[in-house]
């Protein structure tokens, strides 16, 4: 599916802000029918582009006030070395995301945690026994100035 419609990106940018509306609602607003609708819905999960729904937590709430963003370099980096890297951080409960990057570092990692004395934690007996490792360089965030999960379009 190469191609988004006007339809197609008022459902899509309608369910980033509430994935949860009802088809009905959502047709309204969108202007077609429920059923035109639900078919659109249904053929953009079926191409991918709506990848899965969840729910957003609260970090604080759920007892992970604290993220962390963590630069890894690998000592080598080989097919091997990346493959074993990243099937032990997919394994790493803790990893939230892993990012394979260009520049100084090989990989950007974020984790969240309760705070300071549990990243010490999850440094020491999950981060530092990834494998290949050479250096990791670990940066607290104070403060989130923007967090957006929509794309726009």
């Amino acid at each position: 599916m190469n191609e988004l419609d006007r339809f197609d990106r008022s459902i899509l940018s309608l369910l980033q802000e509430n994935a949860r509306m009802p088809n009905t609602e959502l047709a309204e607003r969108v202007g077609l029918s429920p059923s035109a609708c639900l078919r659109r819905v249904q053929r953009l999960e079926k191409v991918g582009i709506i990848a899965g729904y969840v729910a957003l937590l609260d970090p604080p709430a759920v007892g992970r006030a604290s993220t962390v963003f963590i630069e890894v370099t690998l000592k080598s980096q080989g097919e091997e070395a990346l493959t074993a890297f990243e099937q032990a951080a997919a394994a790493c409960p803790d990893i939230l995301e892993c990012q394979l990057m260009t520049g100084d570092f090989d990989y950007l990692l974020r984790v969240a945690v309760p705070g300071p004395q549990d990243y010490e934690r999850v440094h020491k007996r999950e981060l530092s026994r990834l494998p290949h490792v050479a250096r990791l360089k670990s940066v607290f965030v104070l403060r989130t100035v923007v967090k957006r999960t929509d794309y726009p379009l």
